[in-house]
């Protein structure tokens, strides 16, 4: 189910996760580390892949709507432990 929130929004829930969180969330779900960075926001598309993410410009940041919310709710999760 996809989901939608601002760009700072979603760089919040990255920067706030625990040194090492990338690299476990790409180990969990079996994918590149950059591919990972990239769904946060990050541009690095030699090494990772595209994760679904669709940003739109505007206030704090644009708007993001993610398509498949495997990493975010992944992410979230480790904030919560």
């Amino acid at each position: 189910m996809a989901r939608t929130l601002t760009f700072s929004q979603l760089r919040k829930i990255k920067d706030q996760l625990p040194d090492g969180s990338i690299r476990k969330i790409a180990s969990e779900l079996d994918m590149e580390e950059e591919t990972v960075r990239n769904y946060f926001g990050g541009w690095n598309f030699d090494r990772g892949q595209s994760a679904g993410i669709h940003i739109e410009k505007g206030p704090e940041g644009g708007i993001v709507t993610l398509e498949d919310t495997t990493i975010l709710d992944l992410a979230e999760s480790m904030l919560t432990r």
